[in-house]
């Protein structure tokens, strides 16, 4: 079974040939290298690029060792190309090779090579990679499985394989394999064996405990409001632990470096500003989460809100989190101040959207309580609440949709229904 990762493989194809390195990003087996080593080398192939036109190099690999020499790299990449005509040159776990910055930029002088690399360790996953460039990178993120992937390998209906996703959630790997009982292990060895050591060898930290219950705190608080003070007194009153608001700080950025979590701002819509603190926090993938807190706490009303997001990023939306601050008349019959929130304002030029998640509304005063923020808008953007239940797509008399999570997730114009 294959997972086709069409839109990355076509942001690929649409950056091609242009004199930049094209960094692929993102978490680590989110499916990096089989995007460039399988699904990009055989388009090139279908184009009639012949094989001796790839020059493919990973340098994980025990037999490549020497490789990892950046002259012998560059003489082996030499005497690979005996004509004028364009070659791709692909370099996996590319960290690994020394001075990979000078080697990179070296080859960005060639007339007659497009350069792809991926890594998979903290230091090469850092936000700040393209600085390594000189500002000759283009980056590529790619996400674990979206649902409508995820479905392409399931074997069974999409109610089945939503509850599979929202607790083991889409690292190719892991929709692959077939029992529970595999991916439980493989995701929590996989967080600890690979995510959080990258990050404690990185930074040379050396009270790990601290940084593991960090993980946790954010884990049990996605979709939250947060920030290091609460985070710092979370750590006073219920582990019994002091630690310095500076080393919370430090934490999040290592995790946010890695891609383990995305930290959304509040912007206020109609002030048009953004504000501080406290922010909310989500996982790039919601199984290694659950595998953090032991699969105990699989709330499905706020993993769907963090499905919801991460979708929306996947799609190339940026995302923050809508305030609104409205008036409104106090118990004492005085006026004052209330803020209303809306979950997600999605943002993609001159596209905005709007978006409540409501995992049910069982009653009108729910459906009240979902719809107050959006009804204080005064613009014509889009407006949305996305529900577990299997709906029609409806849209009410304020210009309101709703509609089912299944619809959002596998329509490819959800936000345009």
């Amino acid at each position: 079974m294959e997972f086709k990762r069409e839109q990355y493989l076509q942001k690929l194809v649409n950056r091609m040939h242009n004199g930049l390195i094209k960094v692929v990003t993102g978490i680590r087996r989110c499916g990096k290298s089989y995007l460039l080593f399988n699904i990009f080398s055989k388009y090139l192939q279908g184009l009639g690029v012949s094989s001796e036109h790839i020059i493919s190099m990973a340098f994980d690999i025990r037999q490549n060792k020497q490789y990892r020499s950046a002259d012998m790299l560059l003489e082996y990449i030499d005497s690979k190309i005996v004509d004028k005509d364009m070659y791709y040159i692909i370099l996996d776990e590319v960290q690994m090779l020394e001075d990979f910055e000078e080697v990179l930029n070296t080859l960005l002088h060639r007339n007659n090579v497009d350069v792809y690399v991926t890594g998979s360790n903290s230091r090469f996953l850092s936000k700040d990679i393209l600085t390594e460039f000189r500002g000759r990178g283009d980056e590529v993120h790619i996400y674990p499985l979206t649902f409508k992937e995820y479905l392409e390998g399931y074997n069974g209906d999409m109610y089945h394989a939503w509850a599979d996703y929202i607790v083991y959630g889409g690292l190719p790997l892991v929709a692959l394999m077939k029992t529970e009982e595999q991916k439980v292990n493989y995701l929590q060895s996989l967080f600890s064996t690979t995510y959080l050591r990258d990050i404690v060898d990185r930074y040379g930290i050396s009270k790990t405990q601290e940084m593991e219950n960090l993980i946790d705190i954010l884990a049990s608080s996605i979709g939250s409001l947060t920030n290091p003070p609460k985070i710092e007194a979370t750590f006073k009153s219920v582990l019994k632990s002091t630690v310095s608001m500076n080393t919370i700080r430090q934490y999040i950025e290592y995790l946010e470096d890695a891609f383990v979590i995305n930290k959304t701002l509040r912007y206020n819509v109609k002030g048009r500003k953004y504000i501080g603190t406290p922010v909310k926090y989500y996982f790039e993938d919601i199984g290694l989460r659950n595998a953090r807190l032991g699969f105990r706490q699989v709330e499905e009303n706020h993993l769907m809100e963090n499905i919801i997001y991460n979708e929306l990023r996947s799609r190339g939306y940026a995302v923050d989190i809508g305030i609104i601050d409205t008036r409104v008349l106090t118990e004492d019959g005085k006026m004052g101040r209330k803020q209303l929130e809306i979950d997600f304002v999605a943002n993609l030029g001159s596209k905005r959207y709007y978006i409540q998640s409501a995992f049910s509304m069982p009653d009108e005063a729910k459906l009240v309580q979902e719809k107050a923020s959006l009804l204080k808008l005064d613009d014509s953007f889009k407006k949305i609440i996305v529900v577990k239940d299997v709906v029609k797509v409806t849209c009410d008399e304020n210009g309101i949709t709703t509609m089912s999570i299944f619809d959002f997730l596998l329509k490819e114009n959800s936000l345009e229904l």
